[in-house]
């Protein structure tokens, strides 16, 4: 599907499908809108963020303020959202890009990176149309799909990873169907990043859910086709199938299992030959006030290749300090366990939550032991504003060095 005119037929042809099944007669009428009143709904979040980064012969401080502001206008099914974003650095005592850029002012190699760079941008513009279920959204986006393994917004950087693309989403009797066309991703490195401020290309996201019975089940395919020539190992198809479910185990209690397996190979222009797997297995219940988790991840390795999701949210995956943002060549198998607590009867700090989390890193292939990593976060609310402290702490042995992080923020969103 390397051809553009093939997606693009492609795409229009099942978003012709949703609305021919989603919007016919009975489903448009049924929703139809009272009174055809225009609606405005004004958007503002405020972070700020002081980050530290402690490694053996680098480190970094930051202190970053992020601002977002725009707004969404409704009328009738209609709807318009367009928003700017801003990042400011305060302290830049830190590397804003993990790749060389000889003569920007934010390309600081004497420091550790902190990918979040000083910028300005428009973040969203987008228009939609929606009606119960059925929604077709046309512009630069958010996208964040399922635990954002494979696409997401990157919501923890300051600066977000947007999507200028078309997505269509329709629920067919018991089926929820869910496609996007995208010929660009504009990543969290901003305007001053060169080429990689955004990669041009041809996106396609596909996904089916449905239940039967206690079991949720989705089948997804990712396929994914760079324009630029340093960029085209990531060009690359996955396909698979995600299971979750709940199993009593006394009274309230259950015992929640997730399970995901994918297939990825070289895509379009990619100059690798490969074929590897993707899985995911977790299992968590609540004990004594706690919620428990334990899983196993495996992102595979095939003739010196390692699988890559380059449009996830990386930091919820794999620890937070951020090491494995890249898949080594040999792969990666990530053994963990948390622990968590909310504890709602702290009057005067709602929403105080606490988690630990321990992980283990071993290679796919040859037996290589990369090192483990110690997270924790405690997080609570002040009136409007959110705060949040994290640590990371990776112990480095076959891969890496011996990094730490620490995070303070605090968050206000009207």
């Amino acid at each position: 599907m390397k051809d553009e005119a093939v997606a693009l037929k492609l795409t229009k042809a099942v978003l012709g499908a949703f609305l021919v099944a989603g919007w016919s007669g009975n489903a448009l009428a049924a929703d139809q809108p009272s009174e055809d009143k225009l609606q405005v709904q004004p958007l503002l979040d405020l972070r700020l963020r002081y980050e530290n980064v402690d490694q053996p012969t680098l480190d970094a401080n930051g202190l970053t303020l992020r601002l977002r502001a725009g707004a969404e206008a409704k009328l009738g099914h209609f709807s318009f959202l367009a928003e700017v974003e801003g990042t400011a650095a305060l302290v830049n005592n830190y590397n804003a890009f993990p790749f060389p850029l000889p003569g920007e002012d934010q390309w600081r190699p004497q420091y550790s990176v902190i990918a979040d760079p000083e910028n300005a941008e428009l973040n969203r513009l987008q228009l939609q149309y929606k009606t119960g279920s059925n929604s077709v959204t046309l512009g630069r986006q958010r996208i964040n799909l399922d635990d954002q393994r494979w696409v997401g917004s990157v919501g923890w950087r300051q600066n977000e990873q947007t999507f200028d693309a078309v997505r269509g989403e329709a629920k067919l009797g018991p089926v929820a169907a869910d496609l996007t066309y995208a010929i660009k991703q504009r990543t969290i490195f901003g305007a001053d990043a060169g080429p990689r401020t955004a990669f041009d290309g041809h996106f396609i996201f596909a996904g089916l859910s449905s239940k039967v019975g206690p079991i949720q089940g989705k089948l997804f395919a990712y396929l994914l086709d760079y324009d630029e020539d340093f960029f085209l190992a990531n060009s690359s198809q996955s396909y698979g199938l995600t299971l979750s479910t709940a199993v009593p185990i006394t009274g309230k209690t259950k015992l929640s299992l997730r399970a995901s397996y994918a297939r990825q190979s070289d895509y379009a222009q990619n100059p690798f030959d490969y074929a590897t797997d993707y899985w995911s297995l977790e299992a968590g219940t609540a004990l004594a006030g706690f919620a428990v988790a334990g899983g196993w991840e495996k992102l595979g390795s095939d003739k010196g290749r390692g699988l890559q999701t380059p449009m996830a949210t990386l930091h919820k995956f794999n620890g937070w300090a951020d090491l494995f943002l890249t898949t080594p060549t040999n792969g990666l198998e990530d053994a963990y366990v948390s622990v968590s607590r909310k504890f709602d009867g702290v009057k005067f700090l709602p929403g105080l939550n606490a988690t630990v989390v321990f992980h283990q890193f071993d290679s796919d292939v040859g037996n290589i032991e990369y090192g483990t990593e110690w997270d924790a976060s405690l997080g609570f609310k002040i009136s409007r504003v959110a705060i949040l402290a994290k640590y990371a702490d990776y112990g480095a042995k076959g891969f890496g060095v011996d990094t730490r992080k620490f995070w303070l923020q605090a968050e206000w969103a009207f």
